[in-house]
């Protein structure tokens, strides 16, 4: 596979990744900001561990797992944790995350998730096997990551997701009975337009009533970076101040 090195976070984290198919984005970033701190961490589909390893940049996680089924991004997780000198605070399981995965139950007490976000019945799929696997999903599969999510997280923790706002609803249902004290936060490309992502963030076990949030706007109407934006993906602030 060929790969570039690539500075992320200010120059926080390198990371190798493929220079074709998916590759690390606003979305992981966005996704670590949107972390509380936590002890124990697993971040399903991780790819090459870009929020995972975000984490542990900001001393925000202390130890993380790296669920991803591809096997060369498991790979290159494995050697970018060891690049970043946290090859001590990963551990990296390829696997499924809608099947059975060797991971202790009500473990963690933080959840990360980018799930894939499109609807293979009505959109083409990429022709890049990996991009494809990555991005294409739908209301079931957001479900089942979800339930995944709650076997594994402790009662008290809290699951973060990223997802596209269309899947608003899929996400609120499957959170339902498992899930509460719900924060949501949109995410702007530009003033004035609509949201293209949705951050959700939400406890186990909590029936506390849902929240939205203010957005955060990534560029001004000139398409430049805004200051909360720089904050986030170049200094890796937190998205909730925290």
């Amino acid at each position: 596979m060929d790969t570039t090195d690539d500075a992320i976070l200010g120059g926080k984290l390198n990371l190798l990744q493929p220079k074709s198919g998916h590759r690390a984005g606003h979305d992981a970033i966005l996704l670590a900001a949107a972390a509380p701190k936590s002890m124990l961490a697993l971040d399903l589909g991780a790819g090459v561990g870009t929020a995972g390893l975000a984490m542990l940049a900001r001393k925000i996680a202390w130890q993380v797992t790296l669920v991803e089924i591809d096997p060369a991004l498991t790979e290159l997780a494995s050697q970018n944790a060891e690049r970043n000198g946290f090859a001590n605070s990963v551990r990296i399981v390829r696997g499924d995350v809608t099947q059975s995965i060797s991971l202790p139950m009500d473990a963690f007490d933080l959840v990360i998730m980018n799930p894939p976000f499109n609807d293979g019945a009505s959109l083409q799929a990429s022709p890049d096997a990996t991009r494809a696997r990555a991005h294409v999903g739908g209301d079931s599969m957001t479900e089942r990551w979800i339930l995944r999510a709650a076997r594994h997280c402790k009662s008290g923790g809290t699951l973060t997701i990223i997802h596209r706002p269309e899947a608003t609803l899929p996400i609120l249902k499957s959170l339902d009975g498992r899930f509460g004290a719900i924060e949501i936060i949109p995410v702007f490309p530009k003033p004035d337009a609509n949201a293209i992502r949705l951050i959700v963030r939400a406890i186990k076990g909590r029936k506390t009533p849902t929240q939205m949030l203010p957005g955060i706007t990534l560029n001004d109407k000139d398409g430049k970076p805004t200051e909360a934006a720089e904050h986030i993906l170049r200094e890796g602030a937190s998205l909730f101040g925290e």
